[in-house]
């Protein structure tokens, strides 16, 4: 039998070709016993789609630019798959982003040449920042000859891989590559507040910092380092095609290029073909929940490295993740698609008022000529189209879920689904279907920056990041058949010591979603806005989840508020990370407070970090405070240095107060000081001052109340449950 033949051909062949593709792997997935008794089919396709003249428009800047060279050529790598009862086809293209006008068209042509229906067929951009540019964003307009150019092609690869189908097994493994992706979004200081486009101090939060940026204090969000791959395979065992998905925004090249996405095919493919006797194999790289992810680490000092060596790690990550696949002989394909209808941000009338007259000052010019004016004219673009429809889709093989997403979403956002993905594996692919621009989760708007600026680039609702999850997660439950997985808890031994001290509370403060701080001692905390979730806790055996690494909340302004009866003999424990400088402001941060919320003064107990206050004799140093009113300063001895994790238990026992640091039996700072707040008061704040003065700026997580005082014995056997 030849390595390719078309289906029609194939169906014809002897009923015992037809029944030894139909072998049952001995490990079971979903689905399975529902597949077409031909077993499964596979196509791969490889088309050029490169500029056929230059120069071009190329899409990924603030501003307008051109490609003059091709630097290396751009494909769409497409790849079908037939169970006997559906097929499914999946294309990813080497370009920044494309329409959803322009991919409805595509789909519904491609249809109507295959058959494969138009839900069924998933087409994503690589997020090259170096191709043509086919959809209007920000400064560049449209390259109107490639945008004619490409759907052609993009049909014309699917037509191929549904063509050259011939019988395949199918398999999907992943490895963990922390070393080349990263969060890119960090938190600016709050004394270093920069400007946006708007002319407003709004920007807390900014993707690239910069390398080790005094500026900047830490990421706003977690990574998604899985490295994803679905691989199929020809009987023989040599490789068809392999799609690889992985969480990072791009790396960087001239135009007009395929960016690492084209290397890293090359490369796997090459590799792969030699490992199987010379048969052609594809490759290819579908986009990750890379909103927020990129390849530098800006915690540390920069590293010299080119695209070459970039793709060629990424590339043996990848081929060790195809060793690891187990294929099956067969697998059972499906699908479901829904749109969402979505409103878009619009200006209110001072906004407006100010972007009309910007556009007007350009006159007849039609390009923006500096961010300001890119930001004016996306205003109107806004306003002539104050909704869009977003599809969201979900493709089926066997146990393994692929998510299509039209946005940039981040990492955060991928890891919300596959945490609560009822299937075995799950990939997430973004700009798949369209391209609608960032979708941040909704703790995130407030601290601005270029991800949140409203624009074709970042238009969409608020809460549309939830409704995209949500909806995509219900998909995963009807093709499963399968409820969703229950989010991973954080636990372990040093969790284990906390619940047995009877807590009258525990905030673990590892949510991943929503506004409620979770509590499974009683009543949940609300998180105000200001407060990213998801981080990186401590690093300590005492703490494990089953999904990574222990997590934590950042505070950047915000506040998580409750309500706990106290009395006057109370317990709280808790780790902080304290990102602030000692010398940025009288403070530092305050990480716990108790007192009447919004009352000027406030009377109250506080605890934190000093800063400059008192020439800067309590910098660094742990601080109690009773508010005004009363007064009472107490000071630790110890600098708590930025950038490290600290375990606090602060005391109070009637009018004596104690803390205790790290562990340690010996009380880091003790005095009397009278309650600054009647004792029944109950309103508790974490990761700031109950009137929102030198709230704090760092990571809290485990927080810990207790309705009495914890002995010294108790403090160093919670710390011992932790590090031990």
């Amino acid at each position: 039998m030849p390595d390719t033949i078309r289906r029609r051909e194939f169906l014809k062949k002897s009923s015992a070709v037809v029944l030894a593709g139909s072998l049952t792997s001995a490990k079971t997935t979903l689905g399975d016993d529902r597949a077409g008794q031909q077993g499964l089919l596979a196509g791969a396709a490889e088309v050029d789609i490169s500029p056929l003249k230059l120069p071009v428009l190329a899409s990924g800047g603030f501003l307008e630019r051109t490609g003059n060279e091709l630097h290396d050529h751009l494909f769409a790598r497409g790849l079908v798959l037939d169970d006997g009862q559906k097929r499914l086809a999946m294309v990813v293209v080497d370009t920044l982003m494309m329409p959803r006008e322009m991919l409805d068209g595509v789909k519904q042509k491609a249809a109507e040449s295959t058959g494969i229906p138009a839900e069924n067929i998933l087409i994503s951009a690589t997020h090259t920042h170096t191709a043509p540019s086919v959809m209007g964003a920000l400064g560049t307009g449209v390259d109107e000859d490639y945008a004619a150019f490409l759907p052609g092609k993009l049909v014309e690869c699917i037509e191929q891989a549904a063509e050259t189908l011939e019988p395949a097994r199918v398999g999907w493994a992943s490895v963990i590559d922390s070393e080349d992706t990263n969060c890119r979004v960090w938190f600016r200081r709050p004394d270093r507040i920069d400007e946006d486009p708007f002319g407003k101090r709004t920007i807390r939060a900014m993707m690239h910092p910069g390398y080790q940026n005094p500026d900047y204090l830490g990421p706003c969000g977690p990574e998604d380092p899985e490295l994803s791959v679905l691989s199929v395979a020809r009987p023989d065992g040599s490789v068809l095609a392999v799609v690889a998905n992985y969480s990072m925004h791009y790396f960087g090249a001239a135009p007009v290029s395929a960016d690492y996405f084209g290397r890293f095919a090359a490369m796997v493919s090459e590799e792969l073909s030699r490992r199987g006797g010379n048969k052609p194999c594809i490759a290819m790289m579908s986009h990750g929940t890379s909103g927020d992810q990129h390849w530098m680490d800006y915690s540390q000092p920069r590293k010299a490295i080119d695209l070459e060596t970039y793709a060629r790690r990424v590339a043996d990550r990848a081929l060790e993740a195809i060793g690891k696949v187990e294929y099956r002989d067969g697998a059972s394909l499906d699908a479901a698609q829904t749109t969402l209808t979505l409103r878009r941000r619009l200006p209110d009338e001072e906004r407006k008022a100010w972007a009309e007259t910007l556009v007007a000052a350009m006159g007849e010019r039609t390009k923006p000529a500096n961010r300001p004016e890119v930001y004016a004219r996306e205003q109107m673009v806004l306003l002539a189209e104050p909704e869009r429809q977003v599809p969201v889709q979900v493709l089926r093989i066997g146990d393994l879920a692929i998510t299509a997403i039209p946005c940039e979403v981040y990492a955060i956002t991928g890891l919300k689904l596959k945490a609560q993905s009822p299937f075995a594996h799950t990939m997430n692919v973004e700009l798949a279907g369209g391209g609608e621009g960032y979708i941040p989760p909704p703790e995130l708007f407030p601290f601005g920056g270029y991800n949140t600026w409203p624009a074709r680039t970042a238009g969409l609702e608020t809460t549309t990041e939830p409704k995209v999850v949500e909806a995509l997660l219900g998909m995963l439950e009807q093709l499963s058949g399968k409820p969703r997985s229950a989010l991973a808890k954080t636990t372990g031994p040093y969790v284990e010591a906390i619940l047995a001290a009877g807590p009258i509370a525990h905030w673990p403060l590892d949510d991943i979603a929503g506004f409620e701080a979770a509590n499974p001692a009683g009543r949940p905390g609300k998180y105000e806005a200001g407060i990213a979730r998801f981080l990186e806790g401590p690093e300590t055996p005492g703490l494990s989840r089953s999904d990574g690494p222990a997590r934590a909340a950042h505070f950047a302004g915000g506040r998580v508020a409750a309500a706990c009866p106290l009395g006057d003999d109370y317990s709280v424990e808790m780790w902080i990370y304290n990102c602030l400088p000692s010398d940025a402001r009288a403070v530092t941060g305050y990480f716990f407070s108790r007192g009447p919320d919004g009352v000027k003064g406030a009377p109250g107990d506080h605890l934190g970090i000093g800063g400059t206050y008192r020439d800067g004799s309590l910098a660094g140093k742990l601080i109690f405070f009773n508010g005004d009113q009363r007064d009472q300063l107490v000071v630790g001895k110890t600098d708590i240095v930025p950038g490290a994790w600290h375990h606090i238990v602060l005391v109070r026992q009637g009018s004596r107060v104690a803390v205790y640091l790290n562990g340690q039996t010996a009380p880091e700072l003790e005095g009397e000081l009278a309650p600054g707040c009647p004792v029944d008061e109950t309103s508790v704040f974490i990761g700031g001052r109950s009137d929102n003065l030198f709230n704090f700026e760092g990571k809290v997580c485990q927080v810990a109340i207790y309705d009495r005082a914890l002995s010294p014995q108790d403090v160093a056997a919670h710390h011992r449950a932790a590090v031990r």
